[in-house]
């Protein structure tokens, strides 16, 4: 299975890249795995065209069965994640994931993706939403294989 976190901005803090060297790494043993990183339109002062702009970058990037991060819709947990990792793995080659920006995303990425999932109420940075995202997939991958790391 390929995985994809397609996401707004890059990383800048040296602790979040090694952070997201290491699931990479450890992902490495249950798929394929691309982070496309779309460029944040922060020179744009309209949030509106902020929202546009960067929609229409994420949906030339969206591949495949794709999942909104998205705080407004249902909770997950790590357990039902898991087993919904496991059930897409037998539908479809190609998953992708997608962490907007500041702004969230465009009605019309809302639209194209195929569902919402949201890890808590809470808003995070989206620099750390990633290495959660990332940290809950490998969870997932252990919890479907019986490994100890999931307690």
């Amino acid at each position: 299975m390929t995985i994809n976190i397609v996401c707004v901005g890059n990383l800048k803090e040296k602790f979040s890249k090694e952070h997201q060297e290491e699931y990479c790494k450890r992902l490495s043993a249950f798929c394929k795995l691309n982070i496309i990183e779309v460029k944040e339109q922060n020179q744009l002062s309209n949030p509106e065209m902020i929202l546009e702009k960067e929609g229409e970058e994420i949906l030339k990037k969206l591949k495949g069965y794709s999942i909104l991060c998205d705080i407004n819709s249902t909770e997950i947990g790590s357990e039902k994640f898991a087993k919904k990792l496991k059930e897409l793995s037998l539908k479809t080659s190609t998953l992708s994931f997608v962490i907007g920006g500041s702004y969230g995303v465009s009605q019309s990425v809302r639209d194209r993706c195929d569902e919402r999932i949201s890890f808590s109420p809470m808003t995070f940075p989206h620099n750390l939403f990633r290495i959660m995202l990332l940290e809950q997939i490998y969870r997932g991958f252990m919890i479907e294989s019986g490994k100890s790391y999931h307690k």
